[in-house]
């Protein structure tokens, strides 16, 4: 795991600033404390923090072909490596290292740019080719490690691992995109291929840029899509065995490591899976970190140490104050863009926690989205049956007119807070799936936002990312459609997001088993009933996992890994909060509706209404300003824990 950058001239061989690339280099020191390393040559600037995990004595980077005329740097891991190393040995490649990294250069000499495909494994990497004259960058399927880039008006392509390796060249243009702003309030994150300026970009998933010096930059390509089939017959006690070894298989490779590896185990399905599967293939005690909570309501602990205990696992748990909100200004500095998941915190922790006595640690994440364990899927497929039994030129009018009528009833028993599923029933499958994840829906968002900032957005609605998805889903089934709307939105945007930042913070690789794009295609072969039956969510992984795990872990309720900050915004953050939404910097962007402001700050610290994942999003936007937008050249985060 490592943190790369750089400056690639678009139209000739310019040198390139060593002071420059150094500063954007260092601005990531922290996701690769090990060694840096530059390669500057006309026109061609690389830079790389490395985090040593395989090949320990010679996986520097830069990283050169026999002749030096191709060159990489490179973040992540390629887990079948050792497989295409014979292959290419075979077509003539001579090999001087032992990494994954030498791979992918020969990799390219051999295959060009559909090397890609051959790649199992989270990596975002940037080559030169000196030879074809060529700069390309890439980024893996699920999007697990990130990839920014910017094309300045001078011609100079910068990139990075982190935004602020952009922002530390000097050149990058922080002018706030309103279209960024808007997906930001409606989804609590930019959703890619945007980011929050409008000279930079994300790439997006599963997508290759490739630029040949002198020649129009063209539009990023994909190379791989997920496909929802559905069409797989296999019975149920049969799937269950192909999915132990499907999984078995993708933890076994992502424990390969020449330093200490762990898990995370939270107590739920996914983690304590993921902990099931590594035990097996351990030949000593595994590895696990927990977070535990003052408050009962958001302490899973206990369901944590059940599996450890089954396990025998070296199990280190580490208590979190339910007031644990001192981070506030860390996280907003770490996203460089607004980020508005509370459960960035608790994530936080558990990294910091982790890097105490591990350098890679595995994962669940991913397993909702893969399996169908997002209690919002059957709330919708609920929806679906009840949108499909009646025609939408009956259903829009009747749902939209009782959907304003009845009172948002936060206070009352959830079979009563109708308002949500009546506005969702006026809306066909994608509105309303947008609408149900949406931290500020469209209502909310018309009266958060000025008048002038309405003009700047010129009609746009963030709505329109997941229409762009939804168009090339191709599938009608509505379980299938919303896991292909979350792989590209959610898993992409919060969760690997989310992960990413929070680990290498701490300079800590994080591994996710069940993101392994041949798994994920496997599980979109199978049909829905397997992944949601009734009202149980992740049918197939649970019973598959029945063997190996107790049955209060499998069929407990979901308890989500979150913080009280209702609880906060009327106690220890109530009058931080009034002095960030109500203070001068959201008033300076001329963006906001300032009434609507108090309103939400003073429903929610009464207690009329519960509103404290808008006031997280404004809170978070504020800090964004204050941190990032009047911030000087950015710096490395720094290292909370000590290195192994």
């Amino acid at each position: 795991m490592c943190g790369i950058t750089g400056i690639f001239d678009t139209r000739g061989g310019r040198d390139i600033d060593r002071a420059v690339l150094h500063r954007m280099n260092e601005s990531q020191r922290h996701r690769g404390p090990v060694e840096g390393g530059m390669h500057l040559e006309p026109g061609v600037g690389l830079g790389h923090r490395r985090l040593s995990i395989i090949d320990l004595a010679t996986g520097q980077q830069p990283l050169f072909n026999e002749d030096g005329s191709v060159v990489v740097v490179f973040n992540g891991e390629i887990y079948n490596y050792q497989e295409l190393i014979p292959e290419l040995q075979a077509l003539g490649h001579v090999f001087h290292t032992r990494s994954d990294t030498e791979v992918i250069v020969h990799a390219w000499e051999a295959w060009g740019k559909d090397c890609v495909k051959r790649f199992r494994g989270m990596f975002a990497f940037a080559l030169w080719d000196r030879n074809l004259d060529t700069f390309f960058l890439a980024r893996d399927r699920l999007a697990v490690k990130p990839m920014y880039y910017a094309l300045l008006d001078d011609g100079m392509l910068l990139f990075g691992s982190e935004l602020k390796s952009l922002m530390a060249h000097g050149g990058l243009k922080r002018d706030m995109d309103p279209l960024a702003v808007e997906e930001y309030f409606a989804l609590g994150y930019v959703a890619e291929p945007r980011t929050i300026f409008r000279q930079a970009k994300k790439l997006s998933p599963a997508h290759t840029l490739t630029i040949r010096r002198g020649h129009a930059i063209p539009e990023p390509e994909q190379y791989w899509d997920v496909r929802f089939s559905l069409d797989n017959q296999i019975g149920v006690e049969e799937a269950c065995a192909e999915l132990d070894e499907r999984l078995k298989e993708s933890v076994r490779l992502r424990m390969i490591a020449e330093v200490p590896l762990g898990a995370f185990l939270s107590g739920g399905v996914d983690s304590s899976a993921v902990v099931a599967e590594m035990a097996q293939i351990s030949t000593g005690p595994v590895n696990t970190c927990s977070i535990a909570f003052d408050d009962p309501a958001f302490n899973e602990s206990e369901f944590a140490e059940t599996v450890a205990d089954r396990y025998h696992t070296n199990h280190h748990v580490e208590m979190v104050k339910s007031d644990d909100f001192d981070l506030i200004d860390t996280l907003a500095s770490l996203y460089d863009e607004p980020f508005a998941d509370s459960s960035a915190i608790p994530t936080y922790r558990v990294c910091q926690l982790a890097r105490k006595h591990v350098t890679v640690a595995l994962s669940g994440d991913g397993g909702d989205e893969t399996f169908g364990g997002y209690r919002r899927y059957r709330l919708h497929l609920m929806e679906e049956k009840m949108r499909s039994s009646m025609p939408l030129a009956l259903r829009q009018p009747l749902f939209k007119t009782l959907g304003r009528m009845y009172p948002k009833a936060d206070w009352a028993p959830r079979m009563f807070r109708a308002k949500t599923t009546f506005e969702g029933l006026s809306r066909n499958s994608v509105e309303a799936y947008f609408h149900s994840v949406s931290i500020l829906r469209d209502p909310m968002r018309e009266q958060l936002f000025s008048g002038r900032f309405k003009t700047e957005l010129a009609g746009y609605n963030a709505q329109e990312v997941f229409n762009y998805h939804a168009g090339r889903a191709n599938t009608d089934d509505p379980l299938a459609l919303i896991q292909y709307l979350d792989l590209k939105t959610y898993l992409v945007g919060d969760i690997n997001t989310k992960v990413d930042r929070a680990s290498m913070a701490h300079s800590l690789e994080v591994r996710e088993p069940l993101m392994d794009h041949e798994l994920v295609e496997w599980m979109a072969t199978l049909p829905s009933s397997l992944k949601i039956q009734g009202q149980e969510g992740k049918y197939l992984l649970k019973k598959a996992m029945e063997p190996r795990l107790p049955h209060d872990i499998l069929y407990r309720p979901k308890m989500g890994f979150s913080v009280p900050l209702a609880r906060w915004f009327r106690g220890p953050l109530r009058q931080r909060v009034r002095d960030a939404v109500l203070g001068p910097r959201l008033a300076e962007t001329g963006w906001f509706n300032r009434k609507y402001l108090e309103h939400l700050v003073d429903s929610h610290d009464s207690g009329a209404r519960d509103y404290s994942a808008p006031l997280w999003t404004l809170l978070m936007f504020e800090a964004f300003l204050r941190n990032v937008m009047q911030s000087d050249v950015p710096v490395s985060a720094p290292m909370e824990a000590a290195p192994v």
